[in-house]
């Protein structure tokens, strides 16, 4: 069986999406931070964020090196 070819097209699409739903999260859990009252779980959702901040960082360079291949190999 032959392997299905490395179709990257759309990976700048779906890391956006993926950047998107993450400025998202990052955006409610802060709306909780300032809500919660137990400082346990505001320490859980600053953690959390933290990591998803540093998944920001992870992404938005993904998304710089797709686009820089899809412009090399796409033309």
């Amino acid at each position: 069986m032959k392997p299905n070819p490395d179709d990257r097209r759309d990976n700048v699409e779906k890391i956006q999406c993926n950047i998107n739903h993450t400025l998202k999260n990052i955006r409610l859990a802060n709306e909780m931070i300032e809500k919660v009252d137990n400082p346990e779980e505001r320490r859980k959702l600053e953690e959390k964020n933290k990591r998803r901040e540093e998944s920001l960082s992870n992404m938005r360079s993904e998304i710089k090196e797709e686009a820089n291949v899809n412009k090399n190999e796409y033309r």
